[in-house]
């Protein structure tokens, strides 16, 4: 494979069914009779990988700012794509971007597709949430936020380099409007309820070749339900320290009961153009219920 476009960027705004697919991926991949340890999953790395960035530019990122980084990060993904014989998938929370110096952080030249997976921003509210572990009011207001980056406080280093989000519509319009790039979008929603047909589809985007047999045993090992008991047994590396869980309930519509009205509205307010774009709200602007 001498073609850089190698990589797959699985694209999310935090708490949107990215984890989940790599779950899935990791269980296909392995072709093992037995649930994938949901900390050992078949090489996903997370494109802030600090470790990564390091290695390729043969560079130290903790003495060098955000600004920096985000002007070699291009050329960190090219090295990982001349080096790998074989796809590259790499979960990404960032925004898709251009640096000040107006390349693409995440380039066409290594990108063989995106799957962007998008949820219901009401939904996202009450997860990311927990996974925040701040109030729904305050997780509202990140939402809409175009400046809130993970990993971006200045007085400690962190395990990952800096991530611009932007907000929500931010994020989704990002990847899918600007970027460019080959991308499937896959809603949450019907990851849940059409669950065989979509990751079906997604495979197919990618060029995996699997049979139906094959998806639907990835499946079943993929199932929150084996999520959930295995963080319950040992942990999951990627939780927050100081979320509840990391794996909460993996469902559609939990908004309905655990999203004060206010916040609602709010949410809808904002987000209006990409919710309607997405079905998420009816002709008046009203949330749809699932």
């Amino acid at each position: 494979m001498d073609d850089l476009k190698k990589i797959v960027w699985l694209a999310s705004y935090p708490k949107s069914g990215n984890t989940w697919f790599r779950v899935f991926l990791s269980n296909l991949l392995s072709k093992e009779n037995h649930p994938s340890d949901i900390n050992n999953l078949f090489a996903t790395p997370i494109a802030s990988n600090r470790e990564l960035f390091d290695e390729a530019t043969g560079l130290s990122s903790s003495d060098l700012t955000p600004e920096e980084i985000d002007n070699l990060r291009s050329g960190v993904y090219e090295y990982a794509a001349k080096n790998s014989n074989d796809f590259l998938f790499q979960k990404v929370h960032d925004a898709w971007l251009c640096t000040k110096s107006g390349e693409p952080m995440f380039d066409p030249k290594v990108t063989k597709a995106v799957i962007y997976f998008i949820r219901n921003p009401l939904d996202v509210a009450v997860s990311f949430a927990n996974h925040l572990n701040k109030p729904l009011d305050i997780t509202v207001k990140v939402m809409a936020d175009e400046s809130y980056a993970f990993s971006s406080s200045q007085n400690r280093l962190h395990n990952q380099l800096r991530q611009r989000l932007l907000s929500w519509s931010g994020h989704v319009k990002s990847w899918v409007n600007e970027s460019n790039l080959p991308v499937l979008v896959l809603r949450y929603e019907d990851m849940k309820g059409d669950t065989f047909n979509t990751f079906r589809k997604a495979t197919d985007f990618i060029g995996i070749n699997a049979s139906d047999a094959e998806i639907k045993q990835a499946l079943k090992y993929s199932d929150i339900n084996e999520m959930q008991r295995q963080e319950a047994e040992k942990g999951f590396k990627e939780k927050p320290a100081n979320a509840a869980s990391f794996f909460r309930k993996g469902i559609a519509g939990s908004w309905k009961t655990e999203l004060p009205t206010e916040l609602v509205n709010v949410i809808c307010k904002k987000h209006r153009e990409i919710m309607k774009q997405y079905g998420y709200l009816d002709e008046q602007g009203n949330p749809k219920q699932y």
